[in-house]
């Protein structure tokens, strides 16, 4: 228990403090059972070290982070070390990469049920299964889902403009008052390409010059580790996924063809149909379906995007067209803000949001001809800075989060 301890300690001198992410203001720490989803790279332990500084002494020894991902836990079991700390006054547990211990939902159960009084935070991967089959969560833990860097959240990070988030329908209802105030500090568009390019995952303020290495390294871990283990691919099979992914990444996104994708990898249409569902769960991709309530498990998608517009720029092997880089960042940020997003269709416009509001997306001069008929339309537009009625910078989507 003291070798935790002197880590926590460590973990907790070098935790950045300059910026902490949105998330952290929305997530109930009062909780008693609380899971943090994410990808690989998008922050998850920072949040917690950045909550532990921000709410306890240093030397608290009623609180203590630490990861499942050590060595410490191949002698030591999740339960005995949670006993143990629980005995010696400890009261707020949080354990990180918890998706790396074997039966960590069983012995997680075990804890909360046996200590009443004590807070318990786990952090994960997107893949994440909260049930085991022996063990049911379902009733006790609460999730939270965290995405990468909103556009504002990266241009915070950079300590360009650091404004609260705002609603969809705050922007919609008022959208050039809101360009104006954003605009009092700053020109988005001096930064929005960067950000499409590099400012996704928080590791870009780490080490720039070799970020899309990272952003690399971190599809070829969720593929090779965490789908292999958590969704049962063979590891003989993740070079078909990724070479998906890669077919994925140059596409334009219009209406899919899973015969001729499948035929391009070399795999059957269920498999193909099975590796989508797969890498959605991963947060490498987003499915778009024009109505998402009546979906079965393995439907064909209307429209495929990749998750985030750093994964195309990463991931393809020329300058990926820009229309899909919009679309891309559009989908994400509305998705990561908790969003329902359909494809609207070949008739009505890019994105239907919420069965309500729609969206066509385009550059500056895109027109409003493909939405003409619809009542609750705009025009997301790139490469402008203000905002009419019914159109609207781009960028300023970038801020719901």
């Amino acid at each position: 228990m003291d070798k935790l301890f002197e880590r926590h300690d460590d973990y907790m001198e070098k935790v950045p403090m300059d910026f902490v992410r949105g998330l952290a203001g929305h997530i109930d720490w009062n909780l008693r059972l609380i899971a943090i989803k994410g990808p690989k790279g998008v922050g998850k332990s920072t949040l917690m070290q950045q909550y532990i500084k921000q709410h306890f002494a240093p030397d608290d020894r009623h609180v203590l982070y630490c990861s499942a991902d050590t060595s410490y836990f191949t002698s030591h079991s999740l339960v005995d070390t949670a006993d143990m700390f629980y005995k010696r006054g400890g009261r707020y547990l949080f354990i990180d990469e918890v998706h790396k211990y074997d039966g960590w939902s069983r012995e997680v159960k075990e804890i909360y049920d046996l200590h009443r009084d004590l807070h318990l935070v786990v952090s994960g991967s997107s893949l994440l299964q909260i049930n085991d089959g022996q063990a049911d969560l379902s009733r006790r833990l609460v999730q939270y889902t965290m995405p990468g860097l909103s556009f504002r959240e990266f241009l915070a990070m950079n300590r360009i403009i650091d404004i609260k988030s705002v609603s969809l329908d705050q922007i919609l209802k008022a959208p050039n008052a809101f360009c104006r105030e954003v605009k009092r500090y700053c020109q988005p568009l001096e930064f929005f390409s960067r950000y499409l390019k590099e400012g996704y995952y928080p590791f870009y303020f780490e080490n720039q010059t070799i970020y899309q290495n990272l952003v690399e390294s971190v599809v070829n871990y969720t593929i090779d580790t965490e789908l292999t283990r958590f969704r049962g691919i063979e590891m003989g099979s993740c070079r078909k996924v990724k070479a998906l992914l890669k077919v994925l990444s140059q596409m334009v996104p219009y209406e899919v063809d899973i015969s001729k994708l499948s035929k391009n990898i070399g795999i059957q249409r269920p498999t193909t149909l099975k590796y989508l569902k797969n890498l959605e769960e991963a947060a490498l991709i987003q499915r778009l379906f024009t109505d998402v309530d009546s979906i079965s498990d393995l439907q064909k998608p209307d429209k495929i995007l990749l998750d985030n517009s750093n994964l195309l720029y990463t991931l393809a092997d020329t300058a990926p067209e820009i229309g899909t880089v919009r679309e891309t960042f559009f989908c994400n940020q509305l998705v990561s803000a908790g969003h329902k997003v359909e494809y609207g269709g070949l008739k009505s416009g890019d994105f239907r949001i919420d069965n309500d509001v729609i969206i066509e997306v385009g550059g500056k001069d895109k027109g409003f001809k493909q939405i003409a008929d619809e009542e609750n339309a705009y025009v997301a537009a790139d490469d402008i800075d203000s905002a009419t009625t019914h159109k609207i910078p781009l960028w300023a989507f970038g801020f719901l989060y």
